[in-house]
């Protein structure tokens, strides 16, 4: 038996397909979903999701979001996603060295908005660049 999985993002739908199993970045740790989960809604952290439609795994960079599953079909709400293999992994780790320069010197800093946005930026670029095959 097999999962529904949608992965939909505002601007397009991600993913939308069958799969064996799904791991999601969910605010309290990562969450294992296969077949007959229990139903289940939880909010999701900026990371990267892993889903497995057959033997291979295919990672996909989630900006947070929702997923909710129910009946063998897994919904994920997110804020922005993009698949791994979509990614330019040269790319994926310059945004990943600036973004963590970024995050080092704005941590002495009294702006307490700046320290908030560098650490998202941090977040985003580091599960970016994660789901592009980089190790962080």
């Amino acid at each position: 038996m097999t999962l529904t999985v949608r992965v939909i993002a505002p601007d397009k739908t991600v993913w939308d397909s069958e799969a064996e199993e799904v791991i999601l970045p969910s605010t309290t740790g990562q969450l294992g979903i296969l077949s007959n989960h229990a139903p289940l809604l939880t909010a999701l952290d900026i990371g990267v999701m892993r889903v497995r439609p057959g033997k291979e795994w295919l990672p996909i960079a989630l900006m947070g979001g929702f997923a909710e599953v129910e009946n063998n079909e897994v919904t994920i709400l997110v804020n922005g996603a993009q698949r791994g293999d979509a990614i330019n992994k040269e790319e994926a780790q310059q945004d990943f060295t600036q973004a963590e320069e970024n995050f080092n010197r704005v941590q002495g800093s009294e702006n307490r908005q700046e320290q908030i946005q560098a650490t998202q930026a941090l977040k985003k670029a580091r599960a970016r660049f994660q789901a592009a095959g980089g190790m962080v």
